[in-house]
């Protein structure tokens, strides 16, 4: 059991900036030390046994210019993925509605652009409107954001802007160079002055080390606010993309990962998103253990596979949880 000198020193580091250092040793404590912390953090802020869905729309396919190195949909990749344009509103709508039926609260709307251009904006804020017309919360992810734009989208009623930084500032160059890790939190900034919500989280398992993975979690803990919802990615390789022969990360690291999280932002939702169908039960119920409170349903994430709804249904059924 954790001392009680233990106990106020992750609740002092809770409500300061994070160092490296600090958080490296939460991450490398001993495994049930650092689940009983996490498990801990999360029934003060949530219902530890009720868990968010979500659903995510890819509304703009492929040919994006960026070259991260894990997507399937830049044009600088191989992949056989073709490009197709912006989807219509009555189509989204529809989708949305059905994603509301299977019992997502929350809508999340992507498009491959390295930035949307204004002649996409009115169409953007159109489909905005619409989905939150069913009573959905609504998210997109769009690329990055002038000011503008996203005093836009607010005033559309986007509730959250995803803008993932992926990794480490270190590591970085090593997955992204046609944008920079600054490019990616003058976004964030603009997505926080404008008054949306921030979904920003990253993807384990392409080549970084463990430290990167605490730094990637201390730049978000320490932003002025941290994200309220973020989500953490398990690399799904991808033929034709630099990244297709990574090695994969371990399951007992991926969960130290969602546990850390949790502890560094405890209000935060903490969302297992990509990569779960390569997840047992078992590992996803560490996850949930671990403090991770939200999930994307449907069979397809983007462009890569997902677990079915009936799968998610049994693995709740046996650990006697509810959505949220």
């Amino acid at each position: 059991m954790l001392d009680v000198r233990d106990e106020a020193c992750v609740m002092a580091a809770a409500q300061a900036q994070w160092t490296s250092e600090t958080a490296a040793a939460v991450y490398h404590s001993p495994f049930n030390d650092l689940l009983f912390r996490a498990q801990s953090v999360h029934r003060q802020h949530f219902d530890p046994n009720r868990v968010q869905l979500s659903r995510l729309l890819n509304i703009k396919t492929g040919g994006c210019p960026e070259d991260c190195g894990y997507c399937s949909q830049s044009s600088h990749h191989a992949t056989g993925l073709a490009a197709s344009k912006l989807m219509d509103v009555e189509t989204i709508v529809a989708e949305a509605r059905k994603a509301k039926e299977s019992g997502a609260t929350r809508y999340c709307m992507g498009a491959a652009w390295r930035n949307p251009k204004p002649r996409d904006m009115d169409a953007v804020v159109e489909i905005v409107g619409a989905v939150k017309a069913l009573g959905l919360e609504t998210c997109m992810t769009l690329g990055m954001l002038e000011r503008e734009q996203a005093d836009r989208l607010s005033d559309a009623g986007l509730d959250y802007y995803n803008h993932n930084i992926d990794t480490s500032e270190r590591y970085y160059p090593q997955v992204i160079s046609t944008r920079s890790f600054d490019d990616r939190l003058e976004t964030l900034e603009h997505v926080r002055q404008s008054g949306m919500k921030v979904c920003c989280g990253g993807i384990l398992g392409m080549g970084e080390s463990e430290q990167d993975r605490v730094d990637m979690l201390v730049a978000l803990a320490n932003l002025p606010e941290p994200p309220e919802s973020v989500p953490i990615n398990m690399l799904i390789p991808i033929p034709g993309t630099p990244l297709a022969k990574s090695d994969p990360i371990g399951p007992i690291e991926f969960v130290r990962v969602v546990a850390l999280a949790r502890i560094m932002m405890p209000a935060s939702f903490v969302r297992l998103s990509a990569g779960r169908s390569a997840m047992t039960d078992e590992m996803q119920a560490l996850c949930f253990f671990a403090g991770a409170n939200s999930i994307f349903i449907g069979d397809t994430l983007l462009t890569a596979g997902n677990p079915e709804d009936a799968a998610d249904r049994r693995l709740f059924d046996r650990l006697g949880l509810q959505a949220l």
